[in-house]
Parts: structure tokens; sequence; C-alpha cells
């Protein structure tokens, strides 16, 4: 049946809200609340650890004890949301007669308000209601939320004086699986006029650009041909300061060994403003994926992200791998393929255990990704006898051997 509700946006800043109960449902609930400026009182004898957070944070009031009658007095909206039925009755009879709509979180109906699912694009507020289905609210919400951020369904918002897009937008496209792009990063690749794309960035994104979006190849193949560092800063800094906007596409984060700040700094000098969007780390993300946590909790207190690009004992290294050999932890051995034997023996013969475990985790978050499992003595010839390839992710260091999920140990 239709859904009979009345949407309307509540403007609930500096304004009393509410809240009864201090379990997972307030939980839920309270952030949006916080978000919207609204001066939240939660009245609960206990709460989550999150919401208890809340509140030692300043960001609400929390009255430990129970629900009384008076208390929605001076309210503007409330919510009640304990797992006593008899408790979200009375709260929401009360708020029927101080005339203060109330959301019954047990049973909707039974409220004078409901709760949409809703989610935020671009300065858009989307709201779903589906007359108390609210598993098919929030499937048509985050439909929505995907076509806006995808750029396949227009947002309608034409250019705005004091919402002028930057000159660069540099943003970390994560370990390679288009999914795993953050949001505002989508968003702002869906308005770029040319984009500017390393071998690495999430390559299917680009098949959603309209077909005007001039689309500049920066892939940097290891050890092979490469664009110049000084050809891509120019680039970036000329089809900006012609008036485009311009979208840095770059694997994992621009910031882990993806000199990232090398194109800020270079735009920065030739007064062209940047927008930095975080990525999803490969060094992070591509072990996880694989089931090899960098931590774990008895196992490895240190992690150290180490770049392959220069081998040890070279005069231009800034490593100290005796140091890392002596380490108990997780080293991430980021772009190593090629100097893999190296790194092997160097940590060798600086002390590290012959049977430390390794894994190389190969086009990680990809359709082809696969792992190999080794040990510090061993990996050198069982990734020449796979045949591993950059990208590879090598995780080095007691992690790599723990049991598999499903796996006994």
């Amino acid at each position: 049946m239709d859904d009979p509700h009345y949407l309307s946006g509540l403007q609930l800043t500096g304004r009393r809200v509410v809240v009864i109960g201090g379990g997972t449902v307030a939980q839920r609930r309270l952030p949006r609340l916080i978000r919207a400026g609204a001066r939240v009182e939660l009245i609960s004898p206990h709460t989550t650890p999150s919401v208890s957070a809340m509140a030692d944070a300043g960001e609400i009031v929390w009255h430990q004890r129970r629900y009384t009658e008076g208390d929605l007095a001076g309210a503007w909206y409330a919510l009640a949301c304990t797992n006593d039925p008899e408790t979200n009755a009375a709260v929401c009879a009360e708020a029927e007669r101080e005339r203060v709509f109330c959301v019954r979180a047990d049973d909707g109906d039974l409220g004078s308000a409901v709760t949409p699912a809703s989610g935020r694009h671009g300065g858009l507020l989307v709201g779903v209601l589906s007359g108390g289905e609210p598993l098919r609210s929030a499937a048509v919400r985050d439909s929505i939320l995907d076509a806006l951020h995808a750029g396949t369904v227009e947002d309608g918002r034409g250019p705005q004086p004091d919402d002028t897009l930057p000159g660069v937008a540099l943003v970390g496209g994560g370990p390679g699986d288009p999914d795993l792009i953050t949001v505002r990063g989508r968003r702002l690749l869906s308005r770029a006029d040319v984009v500017v794309v390393d071998r690495l960035g999430p390559r299917e994104l680009l098949d959603e650009l309209a077909p005007e979006v001039e689309i500049v190849d920066a892939a940097k193949i290891p050890y092979g041909r490469a664009a110049s560092q000084d050809v891509i800063n120019s680039t970036l800094i000329d089809r900006a300061k012609a008036g485009k906007f311009v979208v840095r596409l770059k694997g994992g984060d621009p910031y882990v060994f993806g000199r990232g700040f090398e194109e800020v700094l270079a735009c920065a000098e030739a007064g062209v403003p940047v927008t930095m969007v975080p990525g999803i780390t490969s060094a992070f993300a591509v072990p996880a994926v694989a089931d090899v946590p960098v931590t774990h909790r008895g196992v490895a207190h240190e992690v150290v992200v180490v770049s392959g690009h220069v081998a040890p004992g070279h005069d231009t290294s800034l490593v100290d791998w005796s140091l890392l050999a002596r380490m108990r932890g997780t080293i991430v051995l980021m772009m190593g393929v090629e100097r893999l034997p190296l790194f092997a023996k160097a940590l060798l013969e600086g002390g590290r255990p012959a049977e430390t475990p390794v894994a190389i985790v190969e086009d990680g978050t990809m359709r082809t990704q696969r792992v190999l499992r080794s040990t510090l003595d061993t990996v050198v010839a069982d990734a020449a006898a796979a045949g591993v390839r950059p990208p590879a992710v090598i995780v080095i260091g007691p992690v790599a051997g723990l049991p598999q999920p499903g796996q006994s140990s």
C-alpha cells in the first residue's frame, strides 16, 4: 500500500530533542540528530559504549535514569527507542498530549512520526519511506545515492558561485576494485573535465565518464615506459589554468608512495588550488582481502610499510634494513617484486628467522588476484616458480602465517 506519511524536513538546530533508550537503535539515530545540530538529551539507565562516548565528548546530554512523565516538556521532537513496549507507549502517549512528534522504534505505526532511510550527496538530503518496509526504503535510498555518486542520475545542481570546483582534485582510487574508491572521490570524478590517470587507478570507472571528458594516460609502468613526473605536473597545471576541472586519479592513496605530495606542491607553486581526497591504501587493503591482517593481537604490535624502489645498500636508500631485520612485527613491502631477492637476503643476513612467513598478493582486489604463501628463505624461489609479477604487495612477518578463515589452527 502507499505510504501515508507526509515528508517534511525538520530544522532542529539548537532545539531540544529527547531520545528515550540508549541501546543500538539510539546509537543508529543519534549521529544524524547531532549532525543536524539538535540539542539532544538522552534518558536511559544504560547505554552502548558508542552512545556513552557521544556523551563523554559532549555531543549529547545523558540523564542516567529511567524515563519519567514530564521528560518531554519543552521538546520539539522525541524518539522512543527502548526495548520495553510499555515504556515506548508511555513516551508516545506523553508526546501526543504535548503535541511533540514522536518516533516509536519498536512499532512505527504507533508513533506520530517515522524515520526515513536517508543519505546525503552534494548538498542533497535524500529520504525514502515505504509504508513500513524499512529494508525496501534502505534499498531504494542506496540505489539513488549510488546513481548520484556515479553521475548516472543528474543531481540538478548547476555551477554555483560559492561552490566553484577547484583546479585539481587529487583522488585516491583505492587498490583496484572500482567499488573501493571513496564516495567523494567518485563524485568528483563524475564532474571532471579532464582525468589524468595512473595504470593502477580503477580503470573501469573511466567508462562511466561522459564522451567529452579528456583522459590523459599517465601510466607509470615499473621498470618500463613511464610518463615523466614533470610532464604530469605540467599537464595538471596547464589544464587547470585553461579553466578545466582536473581529477588526478591514482591507485591506492596518493600520499603512500604515490608522489601525490609532489603534485600538490607543483600545483601550489603555480597557484592552482588542489582538493585532496584520500584513498584506501593498497598496503593494508590488499593483504586484508587476502585474509592477511597486517596486525593481530598477540602477534604483531608494529607494521612498517616500505618502498621497494631502491635496493638495500644503494646510495639513495633511506631504509635501515638491519633495523627492519631485527623487528618482530610486520613488514609490508610495496613495489618489491623486481628486487625481492635483495630484500630477502638483507633481512636474512640481518637476523630475521628463515622460517618467517611471507605472503605475496598479486593483483589484489581484482578478478585476477592470486596469493602465494611462503617463508623468507624460500620465497624468492617460490615467487620465481609461480611467475609472480607486479603489481603485488608482499607481507613479511608472523601475520602472514596465521590460519585462514575456516582452516584449523
